[in-house]
Formats: structure tokens, C-alpha cells, sequence
């Protein structure tokens, strides 16, 4: 998974859908949510909000962790706290369009 940081985030978001995890290192349910996260067909990238807490406040980050669905620089949708596997692969398929992400899956197997 590939951190972002304020140089970093704008181009990171411009393009194809990506998740984005808004994380602290403190934080023990971010810690455990990677693992899921992983699993996705959507890339995944993260954003240390102590780090970057300018960032955060532009987003209005108020609770860790906040996953973020970004495509083309917009905001597409968020969840907030640590959800199952499930509940991700659900959110996923009421934003995203089918053909993306069928698109997305075979471009995460071609990447493994």
C-alpha cells in the first residue's frame, strides 16, 4: 500500500478510482483495517493525518479511520471506522459503476 503526503496527493487521486485511508500510527482499528483493505480490487493508497493534518482538515477527517473513494480528483464516497470485508465490497458496488470495477479486478490480477 502506498503512502501519500501532500506533494503526492493530488496526482494520486486524479486519475482511475483509488482508496484512500486517512490512518494515524496510534490508532489500533487503522492498523487492523490494512489487511482488508488489501483485499480490494480498488488500489488502495494511505495518508498519515498526523503527518499531514492539512490534509485531514481539508477533508474534514474527524474520526480514524476514514476511507475515502476518490476518481478523477472527486470525492465519491467515505466510511468511517473499521468495517468487514463485506461492508466494503457493498459500499463498492453501490459507487462504482460494474464495468469499473470488473475493469479494476483484472488490472489487481494482472498486478499480483
Amino acid at each position: 500500500m502506498q503512502e501519500v503526503d501532500s506533494t503526492s496527493f493530488d496526482d494520486a487521486v486524479a486519475g482511475d478510482p483509488v482508496l484512500v485511508d486517512f490512518w494515524a500510527p496510534w490508532c489500533r482499528p487503522c492498523l487492523a483495517l490494512e489487511p482488508i483493505l488489501d483485499q480490494l480490487s480498488v488500489p488502495v493508497v494511505k495518508l498519515n493525518i498526523d503527518e499531514h493534518s492539512e490534509l485531514a482538515s481539508r477533508f474534514e477527517i474527524l474520526s480514524v479511520p476514514t476511507v475515502k473513494l476518490f476518481a478523477q480528483g472527486r470525492e465519491l464516497g467515505s466510511v468511517i471506522g473499521l468495517r468487514p470485508l463485506s461492508h466494503f465490497e457493498g459500499w463498492l458496488a453501490e459507487v462504482l459503476p460494474a464495468a469499473e470495477r470488473e475493469r479494476l479486478a483484472v488490472q489487481s490480477q494482472l498486478d499480483a
